[in-house]
Parts: C-alpha cells; sequence; structure tokens
C-alpha cells in the first residue's frame, strides 16, 4: 500500500463511536428501536456494530502483519501476550469497581476480540488468502452443522432458543464463570468459531488493499461486489439458518460482513478515491487510540452512576430531569449517549494531539 487509506482510521472510529452510543442510553428503557439489539432472530443496525469491529479487526492483522518477513517465535510470543492482557482487560472491566471475583462473567466484548484476534493472526501467518477464505467456510459450514444437525440434551437437534440451542448447551461446560443471560452468553466461546469467519472477512480485504496489481478503484469494486454476494447469500441462509447475532449465527456473518464490505469500499471511494476529508477527523481521532476507548467508555459508565448528587449519579440526574418535562424520554436518552460519546471523543482528541497512543494489540498499529 503505497499511502495509507484514511478510510480505515475511519472506519473503525466510526465503530468505536457507534459502540459507545448503542452502550450508553441514558436509560435502557427509553432506547430507539434501530439503537436496541434484535431481540431474538433478525438484525438492526446496532447489531452491525460488532462485527464490523471484528471485520476491521481482520483488516488490520493483514496490513499489520504483511510487514513481517519472518515468522519468529517472537512475533508469536507478542500476539499471545497481547491476547493475554486484552483478555485479561475485559475480565477486570468485569468486575470493576467492586473487584468481586466469585461470580465474574468471563465471556465479554473484549474477550471475543482478543480470541478473534489471536486465531486470525495464527491463522494469517500459516496460511495463504485462498487457504484463508476456506477456513473461514470451513468455521461457518461446521457450526451451522452443529447447531442444526447435532442433538444435544435429551437428543434436541436444531432447536434455535434462547438458552436452548447447541452453542448454550456447549457454553454450560466449556464457558467458565458466570453467563450474561444465566444459561447462555451472546459472547460465548464456541459462538467465536463463526466470530472467527467474521474477521477471516476482514483479512480477505485486507489482502485486497495490499494488491499492488489493482487500482484503488478496482479494489472498491471487486468489494463492493464480494459485498454484495456475502450479503446475498447471509439473507439466503437466513431461511434456513436465520440472522441472530445472540449466537452469531453463519447467515449473520456473511450479512453482516457483506455490509462491513460495502461499508467500507463506500468510506474508500468518498475519503480516499474523491479526497472528501471535510468530516472524517472524528472517526480518524477515535481510530487512533479505539480499545482505549471503548475501556474508558466501559470505566466512566460506572462513574456517572455513581450517587453524588442526593442519593443519584449524573446518569438518573439526567434522565429524572428529563422524564419531568414534556417531552419524548428517548429523545433525552439518546442525548444522554451523545454527550457521553462526546466527552469520550474529548480525552482521545487531546491524546491525539499530544501523539499518545495506547497500542493494546496490533489492530491500531499499521
Amino acid at each position: 500500500m503505497s499511502q495509507r487509506l484514511i478510510s480505515l482510521d475511519f472506519f473503525r472510529g466510526f465503530t468505536i463511536a457507534a459502540m459507545i452510543v448503542v452502550n450508553d442510553p441514558g436509560s435502557w428503557s427509553y432506547v430507539y428501536a434501530p439503537l436496541r439489539h434484535a431481540k431474538w432472530h433478525g438484525a438492526t443496525p446496532t447489531d452491525l456494530v460488532f462485527p464490523f469491529f471484528l471485520f476491521i479487526v481482520g483488516v488490520s492483522i493483514v496490513l499489520s502483519l504483511s510487514k513481517i518477513k519472518n515468522s519468529t517465535s517472537t512475533v508469536y510470543l507478542k500476539i499471545i501476550k497481547r491476547t493475554i492482557i486484552l483478555f485479561g482487560i475485559g475480565i477486570l472491566l468485569a468486575v470493576f469497581p467492586n473487584f468481586d471475583f466469585s461470580n465474574v462473567r468471563i465471556a465479554g466484548v473484549l474477550q471475543r476480540i482478543a480470541l478473534v484476534y489471536f486465531f486470525c493472526s495464527f491463522i494469517y501467518l500459516n496460511s495463504n488468502k485462498s487457504h484463508q477464505v476456506w477456513i473461514g467456510t470451513f468455521c461457518l459450514i461446521i457450526y451451522w452443522i452443529f447447531m442444526k444437525h447435532v442433538p444435544f440434551e435429551d437428543s434436541i437437534v436444531g432447536v434455535l432458543e434462547p438458552g436452548n440451542n447447541f452453542a448454550a448447551w456447549v457454553d454450560q461446560f466449556i464457558t467458565p464463570g458466570r453467563m450474561y443471560r444465566e444459561t447462555w452468553d451472546p459472547e460465548g466461546f464456541f459462538s467465536t468459531i463463526p466470530a472467527i469467519a467474521t474477521g477471516i472477512s476482514g483479512m480477505f480485504c485486507g489482502h485486497l488493499i495490499l494488491n499492488k496489481s489493482k487500482s484503488l478503484k478496482d479494489k472498491i469494486i471487486v468489494m463492493y461486489l464480494v459485498g454484495s454476494v456475502c450479503l446475498c447469500l447471509g439473507m439466503l441462509w437466513d431461511f434456513s439458518f436465520p440472522i441472530n447475532k445472540h449466537i452469531w449465527t453463519s447467515s449473520y456473518v456473511l450479512f453482516s460482513s457483506g455490509l462491513a464490505m460495502i461499508f467500507l469500499a463506500s468510506c474508500m471511494w468518498i475519503i480516499d478515491h474523491k479526497k472528501t476529508h471535510s468530516y472524517t477527523k472524528f472517526g480518524v481521532v477515535f481510530g487512533s487510540n479505539a480499545i482505549f476507548a471503548y475501556v474508558l467508555h466501559s470505566i466512566l459508565g460506572r462513574v456517572f452512576r455513581i450517587p453524588i448528587i442526593n442519593g443519584n449519579g449524573i446518569q438518573k440526574t439526567w434522565m429524572d430531569f428529563g422524564l419531568s418535562t414534556d417531552l419524548d424520554p428517548q429523545i433525552f436518552s439518546f442525548l444522554w449517549a451523545l454527550f457521553y460519546t462526546f466527552i469520550i471523543y474529548l480525552i482521545v482528541h487531546e491524546m491525539y494531539k499530544r501523539k499518545i497512543f495506547i497500542k493494546f494489540i496490533l489492530i491500531e498499529i499499521y
């Protein structure tokens, strides 16, 4: 890649900003429908945020590790070290601020990012592009076989209900600690298998971006075409294996990865091809310290709930004020999310100006 693509920074930063907005409403009782996850089958815009980030993790793995000529033990040790650090931070956030490890949730968002980063990095270092596509395809097919055709608990086959499906059953044995939903976890370990395929879809685009034989315009066209094919395949598979973020179904991977490719291609077309950089700074700033911004939002979210104003936290005080007016409380809930995201932006913007970049894993180095 002869020059840095600003669209990649924007994509990653936009995704992190979206994560903060959808994770931090003023009140979960008052949230606009597009900012909620689908109750079970189906997808809302919010359901695209996490797979978009795993997708850009895959892109960045290729752009980062392609600079390494020899896969030495030092490289593998760095990958393992960064995986452990990110996984550990996820666990620490789960117990913050009380640090009660007796009932800790081991699975989580950062933990899944760490695992996808780990497996995708090892896959990249030990296979070529075509093999990686086949590995991703295998992950989707084998997951579909287990979820739809392998019996579990009293010979139940193909059931896809909350807490009553093959992934939830397996997670009860392989996922230690507390489950997010008591009997199942949306970031459970078994459903990490198709999540790896999400990362591999990003790796495919990373290879495409590094292809020196294609012009930027040709790369964008290919990305649009492949993304459209994945999107259509995901929608077709939905008829027999429903699109579902909670259990990260194979159709959901194709659906979300297809949209991620189309969105990235659109960013590349507008930002890099048309040289439209006017409104990209907020994304670039968030993207420069993406993981740090996510960790910070998890910490501050708890801080803003500490009772300091008449026995209430700042967040609840704001919502109580909103509920005392005649305005739609969803507006106040959404405004809180925007305000909260802006606070995080101010902090990472100051870090950006001072060239302070906290790199937890390779996805922030390229």
